[in-house]
């Protein structure tokens, strides 16, 4: 039994490697049959990678990023027995308007996945007149309605909290600029209805650490424990050959998520396998998404690999957990309630 309590969606079908002997550092192990979804991995589609998945019926769905042979990205959906293994539908997640009427977008990228209550929420990068948040729900993964956006350009990495806090949903984003992003820090906002969003609360921003210098960014939906929410994100510091993005972790306040309770000063994964350095953007290892089991702690995470592959690494809570509050350093950005 985990001493470090997960509340809830979880599973006792996550998948699972034990760890392997002589695990040194961040206790966040790879699969060893990575990457699980190679390239071509259905029509059209040349490289499928940061995207999300859940448990659902009797088995598992995702929504995944599918990079087009005409570089064009769109969103497709996934189905798979074990979680591991999984087939695509051919054509593109078909998003309507609140009408019933077609309303794709003009390109989708980077979705999470996350059920609120009785439904299911998709959020995802967009075009609105520039880089901005998508969102979409379905109840049943057949009919997908797209909603208001939630706020406006330019902004990405968004990801909701599986539940309400204090009455109103609450989404992690990082607001940008026009481009490949040179900055950026987490942002917390709320909402009584997913249309109308206030209650803006700064997070945590890049810190001194050099595989975060540069930015930070939401990743997994946080995990609600009895220590906090858990959350995975990424970091990205700059080289002479481009960008590299790793892995990290914080514990936010259960209560008021804009203030971090604990931060790790080191990364938990960075890339170091052919999958993470060799591929269409080399180094890179980026988190959206987790699955978890409540009885023994394991922790399944989804990461995208080089712009190309899904990876997969595993943690347990009680080890996670430990490590993070163990190397913890928290700034007096990340502590204030993030109002200004």
């Amino acid at each position: 039994m985990s001493k470090v309590q997960i509340y809830g969606i979880t599973t006792d079908r996550v998948p699972w490697q034990e760890k392997p002997q002589g695990l040194q550092d961040a206790p966040v192990w790879r699969y060893s049959e990575n990457p699980i979804i190679g390239r071509n991995p259905a029509r059209g589609v040349a490289r499928i990678f940061n995207s999300a998945v859940m448990p659902y019926e009797d088995g598992f769905i995702g929504v995944f990023r599918g990079e087009q042979t005409n570089g064009i990205p769109y969103i497709y959906l996934g189905r798979s027995r074990d979680a591991i293994h999984w087939e695509f539908d051919q054509e593109k997640i078909p998003f309507q308007d609140e009408e019933g009427n077609d309303f794709m977008p003009v390109y989708a990228y980077d979705p999470r996945l996350v059920k609120v209550e009785d439904t299911c929420y998709i959020m995802w990068c967009q075009d609105f007149y520039g880089a901005s948040i998508g969102l979409a729900r379905t109840r049943d993964f057949k009919t997908f309605t797209r909603m208001e956006n939630p706020f406006l350009p330019f902004n990405r990495n968004a990801v909701l909290f599986p539940r309400k806090i204090n009455g109103n949903f609450v989404m992690l984003s990082r607001p940008s600029d026009s481009g490949h992003t040179p900055f950026g820090d987490i942002f917390l906002s709320e909402s009584p209805d997913l249309v109308y969003w206030g209650k803006h609360r700064h997070v945590m921003g890049k810190s001194s650490e050099w595989w975060e210098s540069v930015k930070i960014g939401g990743g997994a939906a946080p995990i609600e424990t009895s220590e906090g929410w858990l959350l995975f994100y990424h970091g990205v510091t700059g080289t002479c050959n481009g960008f590299v993005y790793s892995i990290g972790g914080a514990i936010l306040d259960i209560d008021n998520p804009s203030i971090v309770k604990y931060r790790c000063e080191n990364f938990l994964l960075t890339p170091q396998e052919w999958y993470e350095e060799r591929g269409f953007v080399p180094n890179v290892a980026f988190p959206c998404a987790t699955m978890q089991d409540a009885a023994t702690g394991r922790i399944a995470i989804y990461y995208g690999c080089a712009d190309t592959y899904v990876g997969l690494a595993f943690t347990q809570a009680d080890e996670i957990v430990e490590y993070i509050k163990a190397h913890s350093v928290v700034r007096e950005s990340d502590a204030e309630i993030g109002r200004r």
